[in-house]
Formats: C-alpha cells, sequence, structure tokens
C-alpha cells in the first residue's frame, strides 16, 4: 500500500469524522462523501483502493449504528436476512465488475450516481408504510429481487446503498419507514463488506486508512447524534444544504475524469 504522510493521516482521521457526523445528523446520504473526500482532500491516488478502502470504512458504520436501532426494535431479522443475503452475493459480483472497470471511468460512473443521491435526498418521504405489508411468500420474492438489484449497484460502486435499499425493503414488504431504515443497516453493512472482502482479496484496500475513517466516523457520529436531537426541525434544510454539497462535488468529479472517456 502508499505510504501516507501524517497530515494525509489526519485528514483521512477528520474525512471520517465529516462522514460520520453528516449520518448521525441527517440519517443518510454522508457515505457517498467518502469516496470524494479520501481521492480529494486526502490525496489518495489509486481510485480502486480508495473505493475498497471506504467500503470496509461504511461496513463499519452500518453495523454499529446497527446495534441502537435492534435495542430499540427497529429490525425486523427475517426481513433483512432474506434481503442481504441474495443482495450480498450481488455484490461480490458488482464488485468484480467494478474492480475491472478503469478506476477513473468508474469515479465518472460514481459522480453521476452522487448527482442521483442529491436529488433524492431533498424528496419527501413517506413516514407512514409505502402500501399495505405483503404475505411472507410475496415478501420473500420481492426481498430476494429488489436485494439482488441494490447488492449488485451497491458493489460496483463500493457504496453502502442505504438511499436504495430503505425504499427497497419498502416496496418489497410495505414496513413503515423506521422499521426500513432501521433494517437497511444489516444490509449496508453486509454489502460493504462483501465489497471490502473482494477489494482486499485483489491487494486492493488500505487497511491503516479504513482504521482511521472508522475511528473518525464513529467519533463525528456521536457528535451528529447529539446535535440532531437540537435541530430535529431544521432537517429539511440540513438535506437541501447536504445535496447541494454533494451535487457540487458530483460535478467536480466528472470534470475531473471527463479525460477517461476521451474528451
Amino acid at each position: 500500500m502508499i505510504e501516507l504522510s501524517a497530515l494525509q493521516h489526519v485528514l483521512a482521521v477528520i474525512s471520517g469524522i465529516g462522514v460520520g457526523f453528516t449520518l448521525g445528523l441527517i440519517g443518510g446520504g454522508g457515505s457517498i462523501l467518502a469516496v470524494p473526500l479520501l481521492l480529494y482532500l486526502v490525496g489518495y491516488p489509486n481510485p480502486h483502493v480508495v473505493i475498497g478502502t471506504t467500503a470496509l470504512a461504511v461496513s463499519a458504520n452500518a453495523y454499529l449504528n446497527l446495534i441502537p436501532h435492534a435495542r430499540a426494535g427497529n429490525v425486523r431479522w427475517r426481513e433483512a436476512v432474506s434481503f442481504a443475503i441474495p443482495g450480498a452475493l450481488a455484490a461480490l459480483l458488482g464488485s468484480v465488475l467494478g474492480k475491472a472497470v478503469n478506476g477513473h471511468k468508474l469515479l465518472f460512473l460514481f459522480a453521476v450516481l452522487m448527482l442521483a443521491v442529491a436529488w433524492l435526498m431533498v424528496q419527501p418521504r413517506a413516514e407512514g408504510s409505502a402500501r399495505p405489508e405483503r404475505p411472507v411468500a410475496a415478501q420473500t420474492v420481492w426481498l430476494i429481487g429488489v436485494g439482488t438489484g441494490a447488492g449488485m449497484l451497491s458493489g460496483f460502486f463500493g457504496i453502502g446503498g442505504g438511499f436504495l435499499i430503505v425504499p427497497g425493503l419498502m416496496l418489497a414488504t410495505g414496513m413503515p419507514i423506521l422499521a426500513a431504515i432501521g433494517t437497511s443497516l444489516f444490509s449496508v453493512g453486509t454489502f460493504g463488506l462483501t465489497t471490502a472482502l473482494s477489494y482486499a482479496w485483489s491487494g486492493l484496500l488500505d487497511w491503516r486508512v479504513a482504521a482511521l475513517f472508522i475511528v473518525g466516523g464513529i467519533f463525528g457520529g456521536w457528535l451528529g447524534a447529539r446535535l440532531a436531537t437540537r435541530l430535529g426541525k431544521r432537517k429539511k434544510a440540513l438535506n437541501l444544504i447536504f445535496s447541494v454539497i454533494v451535487a457540487v462535488t458530483a460535478v467536480y468529479m466528472l470534470w475531473k475524469n471527463l479525460a477517461a472517456f476521451g474528451w
């Protein structure tokens, strides 16, 4: 792995704090900034190593956040496992495909995905059930199908994919949004871990940087969660501000990686 300077190690921790803080403050989307932070703030030069490393950090963050949701009874374990197992297999395939794509082309496509996330974050979310809950047999079929699609995208881009998994769980089962958020964390962690192990197998994961990112993310998540209780009424404004940051970052990444397509 590439040797980073002391300053870059500090910046990796700061980046982790920023991602964790955003996740704790607005409840999602923060991990989409992990890749550009490690690339452009920390200055890590290998896009594939960045994707593998951030996948591990996102996985650890999701599993840690799963604990309080499970204690609060917000995790539906049958649905979580039914979604995560086929999704993890698809994430493995997606990660293999992602590693085969030129790093800068992958970053360009990642930036397109970021624009989609920015748009989705400012869309209103229904607070109740998306639809009446399906029978168990129908739920299982839907969970396998939707989980496979979400896992494939998660593995290909090296992201947790919570912005896909939460509405996917609501569509497949009809569960309320709070249960979908809690349940989604199991899949986010599992998809991220699968992707990270795939990249590690190919030597495309920097364990030291991942550890720094995770430590920063734990502290940032704690800070964000504490501030969220005070700024709860301003969540729409926070989502708007964050979505603008994601969109601007995505445009910058598009510009930086246009040359990969000969443009």
